[in-house]
C-alpha cells in the first residue's frame, strides 16, 4: 500500500506526484524527468527517482531524505542522488552517519552540494540550473531544462550530404537551444523571478503560496513566504504555461483559498492555475 495520498497532475507527457501543507510536508516528483523537487517525508511512491532537488534544510521539506536513500538501496536500486545547498552537505552527512550507527549498515549516497548559477546533469540533454530564493541562509530553487541544438536557419533544407559535408569543413551549422521545463521556486519572499528568463518562460512554473488572507501578510514576512498579492504581482510578468502552487497554510480551508486566488488574479492566469492540494480544482476537464 502507498505511504502516501499525493496529488496527481498531469500536463501533456508528464505526471506531476506531489504533496504540500505549509509546515507539514512539501515533496513533488516528476518520474519522466528523474527528478524530485524537495523530499518530504519519502513518499514511496517517489523512491525510484534517481534525483532529489533539495531547496533548504527545514524539516517539512527535508525530513525523509535518509529514508529515500535507504530505501533506493533496499530495493535494489543504485544510489540516490541529492542535489542541496552547499551549506547544508556538512549536517547531511553527520544524519547519514547517525543512521547508520542506528541502523547497523552504512547508507550509501551521493550528496552533491550546489551554489545559484551552478548546474547538475540529470540526463544527458537534461539539466538543473540552481537559483537563489529567499527563505533559509543558503536557499535556492531549481529550473529542469533541456539543452538542444538547432539548425541554423541558413541551412535549414540542405541535404543530408550537404550538412555532413559542410560538418567535415569545420562549419557551425548550428546554435545551442535552452527549453525550460519546469521551474520550482520552493519556499521563498517575494523575488522578481521575471529577471530570471529560464524561470520566466518555464513551461511549468511551480510557485509556493502560503498566506491568503489579508491579516496574514505579517506572518507571511516573518516566515519568508509568499502572500497572495505578492504572486499576484509575481504572475503579472511570468509566461507560463501552467502554474501550479504549493504550501498552501491550513489556517485558511481550501474553499476560501481557491476564492481568494480566483479574485486576485486575471481571468488568464486564474485559468492556468492549479492549486496542487485542491483536489475539487483539479478533477475539472478544462485542468488538462
Amino acid at each position: 500500500m502507498p505511504s502516501h495520498n499525493l496529488a496527481q497532475i498531469q500536463i501533456d507527457d508528464l505526471d506531476l506526484l506531489g504533496y504540500s501543507i505549509a509546515g507539514e510536508e512539501t515533496v513533488v516528483g516528476i518520474p519522466q524527468l528523474d527528478v524530485c523537487f524537495d523530499v518530504g517525508k519519502a513518499p514511496d511512491q517517489l523512491i525510484s527517482i534517481a534525483h532529489v532537488l533539495l531547496t533548504h534544510g527545514h524539516m517539512d521539506h527535508s525530513a525523509g531524505f535518509a529514508y529515500y536513500l535507504s530505501q533506493r538501496i533496499f530495493s535494489g536500486m543504485s544510489p540516490g542522488t541529492i542535489v542541496a545547498p552547499a551549506n547544508l552537505i556538512s549536517a547531511m552527512r553527520e544524519i547519514l552517519a547517525a543512521w547508520g550507527h542506528l541502523d547497523g549498515n552504512k547508507i550509501p549516497a551521493n550528496l552533491v552540494g550546489v551554489r545559484p548559477g551552478d548546474e547538475h546533469q540529470i540526463k544527458p540533454n537534461l539539466f538543473a540550473r540552481v537559483f537563489p530564493t529567499k527563505h533559509t541562509p543558503g536557499s535556492v530553487g531549481y529550473c529542469v531544462l533541456e539543452k538542444r541544438k538547432k539548425l541554423k536557419p541558413e541551412y535549414v533544407g540542405l541535404s543530408g550530404p550537404q550538412i555532413v559535408t559542410l560538418k567535415e569543413q569545420g562549419v557551425e551549422i548550428d546554435y545551442p537551444l535552452e527549453v525550460p521545463i519546469v521551474s520550482y521556486l520552493g519556499d521563498t519572499q517575494y523575488v522578481d523571478f521575471c529577471q530570471l528568463p529560464y524561470v520566466a518562460t518555464s513551461k511549468i512554473l511551480i510557485a509556493e503560496c502560503t498566506f491568503y488572507e489579508d491579516e496574514h501578510a505579517g506572518r507571511a514576512e516573518a516566515g519568508r513566504h509568499m502572500h497572495i498579492n505578492e504572486l499576484a504581482h509575481l504572475l503579472s510578468c511570468m509566461q507560463n504555461e501552467h502554474i501550479i502552487i504549493t504550501h498552501t497554510t491550513q489556517r485558511t480551508p481550501m474553499p476560501e483559498v481557491r476564492k481568494v486566488l480566483e479574485e486576485a488574479l486575471p481571468p488568464e492566469v486564474y485559468a492556468k492555475t492549479t492549486l496542487l492540494m485542491d483536489r475539487k480544482r483539479r478533477q475539472r476537464p478544462a485542468d488538462r
